[in-house]
């Protein structure tokens, strides 16, 4: 029996075509991966943009401020502009102009002092309105006063910190120890006052720094006279941010 002669095994030459396929296939992935990362969708960009500048800028929220409340002491309307503890509620230049309004005859014999700050209104009393030598009781003649800047106060929300200062004349009585105990004091009896007259407590922060900021020289009966003193410090905020550091800060002496 003949055997039948096996054909050879025809070879497929073309197989490198299909990974030249594959790699052209990969290859054009790649790109349109990179075209994809390095393609900048200018629409969110735009947004993102828009968002960190409104953010970072100082754009009012409204076009007109919101009163809040009733009328200032002029009756000019929108004198708030906020609401939220932290921002800006009141204006500090109306609130000003209504106390050098009020306080004129005192300013001229230059018993209380008006300054006016970006952040802040201070206003300056000598204690020699307000209290005998050695006392925290107020005197009788300094309750009208004190209840017409009371009247001021309760028209507004912003944050008051009422500061109380001596001269360094020292003190030593069972009720005031050191003129820590009586600068704080007096401050605390200016707040209570106020408190009465419609101001709001919460708004409302009594502090005493003693001796230990002065304005004048204590070596002269001059300079301890101006250090005697209580500081009402007007916020421009609902809440008191005011740094020990600030401005001079006030008080009242022994």
């Amino acid at each position: 029996m003949r055997r039948r002669r096996r054909q050879p095994e025809h070879e497929n030459t073309d197989r490198w075509l299909v990974s030249y396929a594959d790699f052209i296939t990969l290859l054009f992935a790649f790109f349109v991966v990179m075209y994809a990362i390095s393609s900048v969708n200018e629409g969110k960009y735009r947004v993102l943009s828009d968002t960190l500048v409104t953010a970072f800028s100082n754009t009012p929220r409204t076009l007109e401020p919101i009163q809040i409340g009733e009328e200032g002491i002029s009756g000019d309307p929108g004198l708030f502009d906020g609401g939220l503890p932290g921002e800006p509620v009141g204006n500090l230049g109306q609130i000003a102009d209504d106390f050098e309004r009020l306080l004129r005859p005192l300013i001229d014999q230059d018993l209380i002092s008006v300054t006016r700050d970006e952040d802040w209104i201070e206003i300056e009393i000598n204690t020699s309105l307000l209290f005998s030598s050695g006392s925290a009781e107020l005197a009788p003649d300094a309750s009208p006063i004190l209840q017409r800047l009371a009247g001021v106060l309760s028209q507004y929300p912003n944050a008051i910190q009422v500061e109380g200062f001596t001269d360094n004349v020292p003190i030593a009585t069972p009720i005031y120890p050191s003129n820590w105990e009586l600068s704080a004091a007096r401050a605390a009896s200016v707040v209570n006052l106020f408190a009465r007259n419609q101001v709001e407590p919460e708004r409302m922060v009594a502090v005493g720094y003693g001796e230990f900021r002065p304005i004048a020289d204590n070596a002269t009966a001059q300079g301890r006279r101006q250090n005697r003193r209580v500081v009402l410090v007007i916020s421009a905020e609902q809440r008191e941010r005011r740094l020990l550091g600030g401005p001079n800060s006030v008080a009242e002496g022994s």
